[in-house]
């Protein structure tokens, strides 16, 4: 193999109408970065530092992409892209507190290096799954979209991330409903050692626009004149057309994926070719040979950034350590929420469960005017259930919008908005879908609050549950998988007066809520609901019966069975607690009745292994265990996929077993 020359290669600038200002200002925020990168490598080397993705050689896609941004306008970086940070004006001291671990950063600690977003300075950061991104853009551009901001949405992610799922799904989403972003793809050659030959197979990843009916550029991203000149233009155009563009930079990258990994796989002459085309010294010796930039005042700059560098680490230096408080890291994990009562008024009609959702999410609407509902055939279908039947008609199309099929990049379409500060309800056609979006759900919504003090103002609704003969995918009741992850609350009311009250607390609280809808109940069950809009607290069990002999629990359809089965044993009296909400969880309660009565079962129609009743049970234990006159009982359905035909989901489900297990209990 052929080993091209060390010489430095020409790369063609043309500066067209810019200013030597403009020239000197990006040559000066290029520097900033390889500077700081260069000093960050030292001190990885001495410890002082746990990691590095570096972004050498491609500081003029990240300083001339933000430089044409307005500072208003959101940017979605990757780890490789500082320059995005330090054109931003960062303090350099926050910068190197986050990487150190501080509280001064922007993660307290809880994230590392460019695992942070913040508001102060309109940058949303990445999280390891790099997917994501492009749909939290999609959300952003939706809010700008519907408040007439005429605004771009800049987003990062290399070429590999371009395989991911949620990729596709974002820029779908985006051609559809036309949503200003800019889509960049930064293509530096590998994903950590992987080549682009064994990434896609395709000649340019910009090709793929035209599948999404999206317009497409290819720039060199390692010309920050090119790169700042072409892009202007674009996002002009995008904010007075608004659309999205897909823009693929051609790059390399000349350092490991993180230091640890090196670049041994790397071919030396292709090492050798891109380094001929480093970004900075490259458009250094173009501002030379234009007599923009004198040697003293090139060595000037360097000597007052380096100045800055060092007066900044000793500021990060200085600041102490992180002391761990528990109930700090406890409390962060939700955005406070200040619970309003609204009280029902006393007039009522008679509603199936069905209709009480549907009625308190109109008048969640009706008192919420931004509120964006989102979903697959959510608009003029009204939905799969009809839930939204009409609401169309008195709310518009930019309000209740009909999504294509793709849970992943709508649940984080609504991340987005809430980062722009509206609220959203995404209707999961059922719950068992909510799978193909699992990874927002758990890793971006729960999280974000906890890492980077962001809310995810978004509700779940998530029609679920067995009995309706339904088969293996449309009949989970899947509510375990999130009781399980910190950062998520989750709702699952058996009534209708409970599902429109906590319906609209869960659209009034800050944080991300999954609400669960059973739907064997939506026709089946009705009652008496007030007409107006009320609320009901998270965390409250409803204690339906009470009694001295056992402490039945109970949430969803099982509550129902629970109820039928007393119905047909008068002489038994149970306390019968209706949990209503699962993640807060009212203990007190529990624990309340079972000290009272000293048994307890507890009845779920989700299969047993890893189920919210394993964990009643081992609280009732630890906190109830001396005044126990029996082992606490738990009731639930087979650990096997929910059949399809009514004789096997009978066999399935938990409901016929409870009169059995209960009567024994009962005569321990």
């Amino acid at each position: 193999m052929k080993t091209a020359t060390l010489e430095k290669t020409t790369m063609t600038f043309d500066k067209k109408s810019l200013d030597n200002t403009t020239l000197l200002n990006l040559y000066k925020r290029m520097l900033k970065p390889r500077l700081i990168e260069e000093k960050m490598l030292i001190l990885l080397r001495q410890g002082k530092v746990s990691k590095w993705f570096s972004g050498i050689g491609q500081e003029a896609i990240s300083v001339g992409v933000t430089s044409v941004m307005d500072r208003e306008e959101y940017i979605l970086p990757m780890h490789r892209n500082l320059g995005v940070f330090t054109t931003r004006d960062i303090p350099l001291h926050r910068l190197f507190s986050q990487w150190q671990g501080k509280a001064n950063g922007f993660t307290k600690g809880r994230d590392r290096s460019f695992h942070f977003g913040t508001q102060e300075y309109n940058i949303v950061g990445m999280i390891s799954h790099l997917g994501p991104q492009f749909g939290v853009a999609d959300g952003i551009a939706l809010a700008s979209k519907l408040k007439n901001k005429n605004q771009v949405t800049a987003v990062f992610t290399g070429e590999g991330g371009t395989s991911e799922g949620d990729i596709h799904e974002a820029l779908n989403v985006a051609s559809v409903w036309q949503l200003p972003v800019l889509f960049c793809i930064e293509n530096n050659g590998y994903g950590l050692s992987t080549p682009t030959t064994e990434q896609y197979n395709c000649k340019d990843l910009a090709d793929r626009a035209l599948g999404y009916g999206m317009e497409s550029h290819i720039i060199d991203g390692n010309n920050i004149l090119e790169v700042y000149n072409k892009l202007t233009e674009i996002t002009d155009s995008i904010r007075k057309n608004p659309r999205p563009v897909l823009i693929e930079f051609k790059t390399f990258r000349m350092r490991g994926h993180e230091e640890a990994s090196g670049t041994k796989y790397v071919p030396q002459d292709l090492m050798d070719e891109w380094g001929k085309k480093d970004p900075l010294e490259n458009y250094q010796e173009f501002l030379r040979n234009e007599g923009v930039l004198t040697e003293e005042d090139e060595v000037k700059l360097k000597e007052t950034i380096v100045h800055e560098i060092n007066e900044n680490l000793d500021i990060a230096y200085a600041e102490t350590p992180i002391t761990p408080s528990e109930s700090e890291e406890l409390n962060d994990v939700y955005q406070l929420f200040t619970y309003q009562e609204v009280k029902p008024n006393n007039k009522t009609e008679e509603l199936r469960l069905i209709d009480a959702i549907s009625e308190g999410l109109k008048q969640s609407m009706q008192r919420h005017e931004d509120l964006v509902i989102m979903g697959q055939d959510v608009a003029e279908y009204g939905g799969v259930f009809k839930i939204t039947d009409g609401f169309v008609e008195q709310f518009g199309k930019d309000r209740v919008r009909n999504t294509p099929i793709c849970e992943s990049a709508i649940i984080e379409t609504a991340m987005g908005l809430s980062i722009s500060g509206i609220k959203s309800v995404v209707e999961l056609q059922f719950s068992d879908f909510v799978t193909s979006g699992f990874n927002p759900v758990v890793n971006y919504l729960a999280k974000s609050h906890y890492r980077w003090n962001q809310n995810a103002d978004v509700v779940l609704r998530m029609p679920c549950g067995a009995g309706v003969a339904a088969g293996p995918f449309h009949s989970q009741t899947n509510e375990a998988w999130f009781t399980k992850t910190p950062g998520l609350k989750v709702i699952y009311p058996a009534f209708p007066y409970d599902a429109k009250g906590l319906l609209a607390t869960a659209i009034n609280d800050p944080n991300p809520v999954l609400f669960f809808e059973h739907k064997a109940l939506y026709r089946s069950i009705r009652q008496e609901v007030p007409t107006d809009y009320f609320t009901i607290p998270f965390g409250k069990a409803s204690l339906l019966k009470e009694g001295n002999d056992v402490t039945i629990i109970a949430y969803g359809a099982a509550v129902h069975w629970a109820l039928n089965t007393l119905d047909k044993h008068p002489n038994i009296n149970a306390d019968v607690i209706d949990l209503r909400s699962l993640q807060p969880l009212d203990t007190e309660t529990i624990y309340a009745s079972v000290k009272k009565t000293g048994k307890a079962i507890i009845l779920q129609e989700d299969s047993l292994f890893g189920g919210i009743a394993s964990d009643i049970s081992a609280l009732i234990m630890e906190h109830c265990f001396e005044q126990l006159d029996a082992p606490v009982k738990r009731v639930a359905s087979l650990d096997t996929p929910i059949p399809f035909i009514n004789q096997l989901e009978d066999q399935y489900l938990s409901r016929d077993k409870f009169e059995g297990e209960l009567l024994k209990l009962l005569e321990y």
